[in-house]
């Protein structure tokens, strides 16, 4: 009844508008109101309220007012607009709406009271959508444009689209229910191939180790541009449809696909109750702290799956997010707290709530229910509508009330608690979409072109992946009290207020708990503590290492619970030294040849001098350390005093080697990275952390080189002898008039000065200078503290000390240099030093 009122506020205030804007009681019409961005492209003038929601109709009952809105359809809404929309949205939502509008009004009819009068005239405007959507998939790989013209297509100089590269593996992969169901119901197998094409070209695109999927795909290329991947936004529906398409069509093709994806979800992704992003390269590394709601369906599918446990265990979590919040925000992090604060009335929690219930009878999940539909009413209803929140930690709300509000939030709210005599049909006979529209599994007995051959799963498979039906939850609970069981524990994780064991602690963890902020890689009893607690260090091929926890391999279930904890702990950490967003460091080489244009991109370390406290920041010769390494007493403290010493990452805390420098009398230091080949091109720069001791008693800065940009420093000291730097916060030193050593003006003007109009003042014995690293334009990063290990302890020494270089050579050791030849490679390498100073420049301005 809600959702018919809703229908009723949508005709009266809206039509024929795409959506209602519930706050000021209008439509919104694309084009009259301020873009939304992609938001927008959902919109296509075809009136989608109304299409979206002509089965919720049909399903509430209100037989006289769906025949009522399927006139209106059939009068007023019309598909030529000159208009570009999304091919995914408008597949889901009006091609979808009405096909289940259609049969919807094939089976009214087949009773013979409603709909006598109609002869398939929303399958023809069906037809047409799908055919407007048809330019889309002209590419050879045949996954479709993102988006295209209603009128025009995509290769007409009007389309205004058709130049974009990239899709989402959902876009691409959730075509597949309403293409075969609109070549079935007309006998086109045309467009049921073309959806078909693109799943076959995903699955050859899936990552053959992990056997998962990333987000972003290039559909010309079929490279992964995102490889991130979980069961989110993105890539959600691209799994929902593997395993519904087999259960419409018949297809065991596609439950084979499902199954191979599925083992790898539960094997990498799911970590019980949380569903967390991996890499598809690495997946044993997590790829982001925080959940999007958007996996709240998965649940449901997991229902469907026919494994029960798992879903009430992720369904829990989401609900205890849900009363913490009233609704389930946007995005929320892995100690359940908001990340993204929008809610726009989402249904998909709603529906693994009706799909639970259906497969448990579980009263609880009624509960679930009440509570949904309580805080609607309570917090989302406002006079013309319900209204989408801006923000679920004030109750804001916003100008908004989406299609699939209507379309599927309330379908599965009155399902889940519709009497089997409130339903007018057996929606067992039908499947839902991914927009909860309802098509007949008769379908699966049509006529339809074949499978191609060449589709076949090569994969050995065990027979536990073909279970062909969902288990018995008869036998699956036989005991009332097991779903509460599984659902209690998480309920107190989320609450904050699990009770703690006071007694009978395992060994070794009598004492509290070892906390994120408190730990240190290099102390060996936390590392006992982790392992105690499953929690496993990864160490990454740059240097860093990552932290994982296990539950499985906790000594106990109080362990399992404290490193839960730890992780969040450290998650939280992390992600507020990020938030910090500390600028990166100039190393500025200045003496002669280089005059200050050769600047490379430094870390700062968090102790010692700050140098964006320093107005001239530090200037000195570098000197090599002996040891290179710098984790003993320097043997060639002599030649370092008055100096700012290099060293060489690894084998002790940067600390350490700060304070061994310094006690050789070095102004300064600057820590070249061992892992051959890293750079601040592809790595973030991260602060060296300290020794988890007091570090006020450094005093010098300490600067951190990758070893690209290190080993340009390196081989400038190998060819020239004396190399002087700057080390500075930003880029304060850009040559000027040549002076008798070179150099003069230290400060650059606010203007700058031309490039070239310097060098011709220093044309004079000057050769071409070395070339700057090409450098890193993305924000700087603080270290997270799950890959603090390396920074602070530098566990994996290499025995190679980097190039040969010759160290402090004595003042009569002259260099022999092809003159001809150095210059020819310098001038080779430093064609866009220009750009590098440019960047570095851009680079300061955006932080």
């Amino acid at each position: 009844m809600e959702s018919f009122l809703g229908e009723l506020a949508q005709l009266d205030h809206a039509y024929p508008a795409d959506e209602l804007m519930p706050l000021t009681c209008r439509g919104r019409v694309r084009g009259q109101e301020p873009s939304r961005g992609d938001v927008d492209d959902a919109l296509g003038k075809f009136s989608l309220t109304l299409i979206d929601t002509l089965d919720t109709l049909v399903l509430l009952n209100k037989t006289t007012e769906f025949e009522e809105a399927v006139r209106r359809v059939l009068r007023d809404v019309r598909l030529d607009n000159d208009i570009v929309v999304s091919v995914f949205e408008t597949n889901i939502r009006v091609l979808g709406g009405l096909l289940g509008g259609h049969s919807m009004a094939v089976m009214l009819k087949d009773t013979g009271y409603h709909m006598q009068w109609y002869q398939d005239e929303l399958l023809h405007m069906a037809k047409d959508v799908g055919l407007r959507l048809l330019p889309a998939f002209n590419t050879s790989s045949g996954l479709p444009y993102p988006r295209v013209n209603l009128k025009h297509g995509l290769r007409s100089p009007e389309s205004r689209t058709g130049t974009e590269t990239d899709t989402c593996t959902a876009c691409a992969g959730t075509i597949i229910l309403e293409f075969a169901a609109l070549s079935r119901f007309t006998g086109d197998p045309v467009f049921e191939v073309h959806a078909r094409r693109a799943l076959d070209f995903l699955w050859e695109k899936r990552q053959r180790n992990s056997n998962l999927v990333g987000t972003t795909i290039n559909i010309h290329s079929g490279e992964w541009v995102r490889r991130d991947s979980g069961v989110g936004a993105g890539i959600d529906s691209y799994y929902e449809y593997l395993l519904k398409a087999y259960i419409l069509l018949g297809d065991d093709l596609f439950l084979q696909r499902f199954n191979i994806h599925y083992a790898s979800i539960m094997k990498y992704i799911s970590q019980p109750p949380l569903l967390l992003d991996v890499h598809i390269h690495k997946p044993l590394l997590p790829a982001r702290t925080w959940m999007d709601s958007l996996l709240a369906f998965f649940p449901g599918l997991q229902v469907l799956k026919g494994d029960i446990r798992p879903a009430i265990e992720t369904h829990e979590m989401l609900y205890q997010v849900t009363k913490k919040h009233n609704f389930l925000p946007e995005a929320f992090t892995t100690d359940f707290r908001v990340h993204w604060a929008q809610h726009p009335l989402r249904p998909e929690f709603a529906e693994s709530t009706y799909f639970l219930y259906k497969a448990t009878k579980d009263p609880y999940y009624l509960e679930v229910g009440r509570t949904v539909l309580d805080n609607l009413n309570r917090f989302a209803r406002v006079p013309c509508g319900f209204a989408a929140m801006k923000d679920v930690r004030t109750g804001s709300h916003e100008d908004r009330m989406d299609s699939f509000f209507l379309a599927e939030m309330f379908k599965y709210l009155f399902l889940l608690f519709a009497e089997e005599e409130d339903l007018t049909f057996n929606v067992e006979d039908y499947i839902f979409t991914t927009e909860a529209h309802l098509l007949p599994l008769s379908l699966s007995t049509a006529p339809h072109a074949p499978s191609p051959a060449n589709t076949t799963v090569q994969e050995e498979l065990d027979d536990s992946n073909f279970d062909w039906t969902c288990p018995n939850t008869r036998l699956l609970f036989p005991d009332p009290a097991f779903p509460r069981n599984l659902r209690d524990p998480i309920r107190s994780a989320v609450d904050k207020s699990c009770p703690r064991p006071a007694i009978h602690r395992e060994p070794g963890m009598g004492r509290p708990p070892l906390r994120a902020q408190d730990f240190m890689a290099n102390n060996p009893d936390h590392l006992e503590l982790l392992r105690r607690m499953g929690v496993s260090l990864i160490h990454l091929k740059d240097g860093r290492v990552q932290l994982v926890q296990h539950a499985t391999q906790a000594v106990s279930a109080v362990a399992a619970e404290d490193g839960m904890r730890f992780m969040q702990e450290m998650m939280e950490l992390s992600s507020q030294q990020q938030k910090e967003q500390l600028p990166p460091r100039a190393v500025q080489i200045v003496s002669h040849p280089f005059f200050g244009r050769v600047v490379l991109t430094s870390g700062p370390a968090q102790f010692g001098t700050d140098l964006s406290k320093s107005i001239t920041g530090v200037r000195g010769f570098v000197t090599v350390a002996e040891p290179y390494s710098g984790c003993a007493e320097l043997s060639n403290a002599a030649f370092v005093q008055g100096r700012i010493a290099l060293l060489q990452r690894g084998q002790c805390m940067f600390a350490e080697k700060a304070r061994h420098i310094m006690k050789a009398g070095a102004i300064g230091g600057i820590v070249i990275d061992d892992n051959e080949g890293s750079s601040s091109d592809t790595a973030p720069l991260f602060q060296m952390a300290g020794d988890g001791r007091n570090t006020d008693d450094v005093t010098l800065p300490l600067l951190f080189l990758f070893y690209k940009e290190g080993n340009i420093l390196l081989e400038a000291l190998k060819e020239y002898r004396e190399v002087e730097v700057l080390l500075s916060d930003k880029l304060i030193y850009c040559g000027g008039k040549c002076s008798e050593n070179g150099l003069s003006s230290p400060l650059c003007p606010s203007s700058g000065r031309d490039v070239q109009e310097e060098e011709e003042d220093c044309s004079t014995d000057q050769t071409s200078p070395v070339p700057a690293a090409t450098l890193d334009q993305s924000h700087v990063r603080t270290v997270e503290q799950d890959e603090s290990a390396p920074h602070n302890e530098e566990v994996t020494p290499e025995e190679d000390v980097g190039p040969a270089i010759k160290r402090n050579p004595e003042p009569e050791e002259e260099p022999e240099v092809d003159k001809d030849s150095s210059r020819k490679s310098v001038e080779a390498m430093m064609a866009d030093w220009r750009e590098d100073l440019e960047a570095f420049q851009q680079m300061e301005d955006e932080l």
